[in-house]
């Protein structure tokens, strides 16, 4: 992987992982073989539960192959203000005593100042988000002015949820921009969708998520009605708009021009968009009392990112299915931003 080199950051488009290898979403049926379909499917269903809920109760009672936890025991330093420690338990008697200047200045404490870098980076000391209300409509993935109106309410959800977060540490925050089409466009990073993809992407040169409306849902439409997949997809878009506030993507992109490495590189950008995916498990459990995420919805998000992950041939550069199912539970079930820090891990838990 050779990345153009830019001097004032990363450049190319972030995506979400794609499907993983020999697997699809089922296609639509039609006329009688729908019918008899649908009868084999239920029985299928009920079948494939059981399964699921033996695989549920084995999973539970065994440690998971991929272990992200990031720095379990981090300890999140308080912030240094102008007030004092104390409060005076009474009010003077009288005025207080004028002192002369002695000729040393006065120090006030201040703010730490902003740390960008990957492993120590301020963002760690977010903490969680804020429970944010953003109740999802029924809008029709397949209609483009309903898809288009619950991407943009949602992304207005991620804004709640990403400002104050940021805000407490010192990290300035602005909202990232949206460009949606029907079909398709040109933008910053190039077309949109991106040749040979259906899915959106970021991209950092405009701080803009570029999605097409009807390449998403050629993509992801046989997944169901359910659309919080697809929404916890353009979370992951929108974690790597915090990447470029917080400074970890020019961290990492001046780490990517230092190395020739091929597997290096790839490594790099591992960690990178496996912490956007963290960042998405992060955002979907703010959103998950008013969306609502139901205990069956939750289940249905870690079962997709089980099957989302690097595909045969290509590069390695969003992770296995195990390390993206993994780093999205850790978001959502650990939901603290140094939780997602895939920077201070081993390389097995980013393979």
């Amino acid at each position: 992987m050779q990345p153009p080199p830019r001097p004032d950051g990363p450049g190319r488009p972030y995506g979400p992982p794609g499907y993983a290898p020999g697997w699809r979403p089922p296609k639509q049926k039609s006329g009688a073989g729908a019918i008899i379909g649908a009868v084999v499917g239920v029985l299928a269903s009920a079948f494939v539960v059981l399964i699921l809920a033996s695989a549920l109760v084995k999973t539970a009672s065994r440690p998971d192959p991929v272990s992200p936890v990031a720095l379990p025991t981090y300890s999140v330093p308080p912030l240094q203000t102008d007030r004092p420690s104390r409060r005076p338990t009474s009010e003077p008697s009288q005025a207080p005593t004028r002192r002369e200047p002695t000729g040393e200045p006065t120090s006030r404490p201040t703010t730490p100042a902003v740390n960008r870098g990957l492993k120590n980076n301020s963002l760690y000391r977010a903490g969680t988000l804020p429970t944010t209300t953003c109740r999802a409509s029924n809008a029709s993935i397949y209609n483009h002015t309903q898809f288009k109106a619950l991407i943009l309410k949602t992304g207005n959800c991620m804004g709640k949820s990403w400002a104050p977060a940021l805000e407490k540490v010192g990290i300035h925050w602005t909202a990232p921009g949206y460009m949606i089409a029907a079909r398709k466009g040109r933008g910053a990073c190039g077309d949109y969708p991106a040749p040979g993809s259906n899915v959106p992407y970021y991209c950092p040169s405009n701080s803009t998520i570029y999605a097409s409306t009807s390449a998403i849902a050629r993509e992801y439409g046989s997944l169901g009605a359910w659309n919080g997949i697809i929404i916890s997809m353009m979370a992951h878009e929108y974690g790597h708009h915090v990447q470029n506030l917080s400074g970890i993507s020019d961290s990492w992109w001046a780490r990517m021009l230092d190395t020739s490495s091929r597997s290096t590189r790839l490594a790099l950008t591992r960690r990178h968009e496996l912490q956007a995916t963290c960042f998405g498990g992060m955002f979907m459990r703010a959103v998950a009392s008013t969306y609502p995420i139901t205990p069956a919805r939750r289940n249905t998000l870690l079962w997709a990112y089980s099957h989302l992950g690097d595909p045969p041939g290509g590069p390695r550069d969003h992770g296995t299915t195990r390390s993206n199912a993994a780093w999205f539970r850790q978001g959502y079930t650990r939901p603290m931003t140094y939780q997602c820090n895939t920077w201070a891990v081993s390389g097995t838990s980013v393979s």
